[in-house]
């Protein structure tokens, strides 16, 4: 069974030059949760931990093509700065219309202008692409790559990624995420030869941009624990009867619990999760590892403790499958620190 000694975090500076301002709560704009601070936190708390600490390369498009449409990363890679061109931009891509379904269903399409690509690309408005988000976002995805190969060579691994990216379809960025670093991993284990790989994601918000991806397929078992959708980002899927669809059909599960809910709901979601992996028998784990289910969150809606994490990584540890730990949420930063040695402390 793999151990914690030894684990590698990759960790790339580069993150540092995504920095948003922009955040709509509840028609109020306020600073953005999602800030460069969090993963200086996570960086120096893994150290602390003893984690060796390596600065992959970026991610090449080729890579990200395995997940992502051409399309979208080409939006991505040029979008600033044609926004940057327009008379009097702001300082970030933020969409003011997304297509609606009755435009979809007579034959829209997102056109050449950058404000209708902005809408075409992006869910929400949590969001918002600066001119470092391309940058930041290639980096964090190589830091899930070079997860993955530990991974594929038996290891446990964290791969520090910022922004984050399981809300990040395969054409659309959202809830802070625009490459899904998740996803990337789970599908470069599989083209380093494993057969079937799981994907757990037990960050506070369902994982739908990693459903998505996966919702056909039936290689890679998707399941998340998370808020409940009712009440809760991202609203409309992430609820118990999205099982997947054609190959995917079973492969994915969701486990949305009550607002409020602690340790033992949270743990048993888990638990349930984790039975259904071990019948899918997965060779790799890829874990989206969030910490926005805990009790301090400041976009809270789950009360989990530091213990409760320490005991998901027991539980995770309990699988015996090399995983790759991806950073998703998490915006305390005065306790995120402490969470994640909590949780490596359990999977060691």
């Amino acid at each position: 069974m793999p151990t914690v000694a030894g684990v590698k975090l990759f960790h790339s500076p580069a993150h540092a030059r995504h920095a948003p301002r922009f955040f709509l709560q509840r028609g109020t704009v306020r600073p953005n949760y999602e800030i460069p601070a969090r993963a200086e936190v996570l960086l120096e708390a893994g150290r602390a931990a003893g984690l060796d600490v390596a600065t992959p390369p970026p991610a090449s498009v080729a890579a990200l093509a395995e997940v992502h449409a051409h399309a979208y990363l080409e939006f991505l890679c040029d979008g600033h700065r044609a926004w940057s061109e327009q008379p009097q931009p702001g300082p970030e891509i933020v969409a003011n219309i997304h297509p609606a379904a009755e435009m979809l269903a007579q034959g829209g399409r997102p056109g050449t202008g950058i404000v209708a690509r902005a809408g075409w690309f992006t869910a929400d408005t949590a969001c918002p692409i600066g001119e470092g988000t391309w940058e930041a976002a290639l980096a964090a995805a190589g830091c899930a790559l070079a997860a993955a190969d530990e991974v594929a060579a038996g290891r446990h691994a964290y791969a520090l990624c910022r922004p984050p990216g399981h809300h990040a379809y395969a054409a659309r960025a959202g809830g802070h995420c625009y490459l899904n670093n998740a996803a990337l991993a789970a599908q470069h284990l599989r083209g380093n030869g494993a057969a079937r790989v799981a994907v757990l994601d037990i960050d506070a918000h369902h994982g739908n941009g990693t459903q998505g991806i996966f919702w056909e397929r039936g290689d890679v078992f998707f399941a998340s624990v998370h808020g409940d959708p009712d009440f809760y980002y991202p609203w409309y899927v992430g609820r118990d009867h999205e099982r997947g669809a054609d190959a995917g059909a079973g492969a994915n599960l969701n486990l949305p619990l009550a607002r409020g809910s602690g340790d033992a709901a949270w743990l048993g979601a888990i638990e349930t999760a984790l039975a259904a992996i071990r019948t899918f028998r997965p060779e790799a784990l890829v874990v989206s590892l969030g910490f926005d289910a805990s009790e301090t969150e400041p976009l809270g809606f789950l009360a989990v403790t530091a213990a409760g994490f320490a005991r998901a990584g027991e539980r995770i540890r309990a699988l015996g499958v090399p995983a790759a730990l991806v950073q998703e949420g998490g915006y305390d930063t005065a306790t995120i620190g402490t969470i994640l040695q909590r949780f490596l402390g359990g999977l060691g």
